[in-house]
């Protein structure tokens, strides 16, 4: 009768063998300007860049995942996270049956990405010179890299970008987007998070917010154009004192305050709009608010 007592502590360590992580510790040839595609549903995705013509890939593969394999030539590969995909009643093996995949990838340094991932954070660290693009349902997105042209698609989760982007498409549902190193054009969509934004000279940056905050810092290029759209978050707007632009701005319900020209209330209903010119006007800055405040103010103050 005694083995019966041992019954729970055995289920419990063969459970726990069952659900054991498999370490990762994969190596393929790449080119300096590798492709490298990366995709993980649940756990944690870093890709940083070393000197180094050859893509390694460490970390822990969850239980339930099928054996991972970097595929593909030496300068397009692909590295994939896969449930095993038994069928069944309860679906084991599928997505829900799962463990969290921790993946640790170390690319050449002038790799372009594409990443996707579902519940996973993301992490990009040092790439220069390639194209960086990803796709996220909820984790963190964070990058800091050089590259001329940054996409970022997430559902609830925040982006933070450093480095600099010559041409960046950033676009959330609920999470903040967080971006201190625009480059000369740019397009920043949100619903309920918040935009802060940094850089310039800009030939052409978008915003576009319902009720999200927007803070933007940065100058024009000679001919450039802002146009910012704000359902009911605020904006404020921070450009240099010898910034030459018109600007044209307008609040249904908010306040409106600039520090170029005088804004005018509306004669015959609610709301504010103001028409100035700053310098040699040859720029453009179009920021409609419905019911934010909209500030518009200079870097010297």
């Amino acid at each position: 009768m005694k083995t019966f007592r041992y019954l729970p502590l055995l289920a419990a360590l063969y459970a726990g063998a069952a659900w054991a992580d498999t370490p990762l510790d994969l190596t393929h040839a790449a080119t300096p300007h590798v492709r490298v595609s990366i995709s993980n549903i649940k756990g944690e995705v870093t890709v940083t860049a070393w000197d180094r013509d050859t893509v390694h890939v460490g970390g822990t593969l969850g239980d339930g995942a099928r054996p991972l394999e970097i595929t593909g030539s030496n300068d397009d590969l692909e590295i994939k996270v896969r449930a095993k995909g038994h069928s069944g009643l309860l679906n084991w093996g599928g997505d829900n049956a799962m463990a969290p995949s921790t993946l640790n990838v170390q690319v050449p340094r002038g790799a372009s990405l594409d990443v996707s991932v579902v519940s996973a954070p993301l992490s990009i660290d040092g790439t220069d010179g390639g194209t960086v693009d990803v796709n996220s349902v909820s984790g963190r997105i964070r990058i800091n890299a050089r590259t001329p042209r940054l996409s970022v698609d997430s559902v609830s989760g925040s982006i933070e970008q450093a480095g600099h982007a010559a041409m960046a498409d950033l676009q959330t549902v609920s999470g903040d987007i967080l971006v201190p190193a625009l480059g000369d054009e740019a397009r920043l969509e949100t619903v309920s998070g918040k935009v802060q934004a940094r850089g310039g000279p800009w030939k052409k940056i978008t915003l576009s917010t319902v009720s999200g905050d927007v803070d933007v810092s940065g100058g024009m290029a000679a001919d450039g154009k802002m146009d910012i759209d704000s359902m009911s978050g605020d904006v404020q707007v921070t450009l240099p004192p010898d910034v030459s632009t018109s600007i044209h701005a307008s609040s249904f319900s908010g306040n409106l305050r600039s520090a170029f020209g005088t804004a005018e209330h509306n004669e015959h209903g609610p709301g504010s709009e103001l028409n100035a010119t700053a310098g040699n006007g040859s720029a453009r800055i179009v920021i409609e608010s419905f019911s934010g405040d909209v500030r518009i103010r200079t870097s010297d103050h």
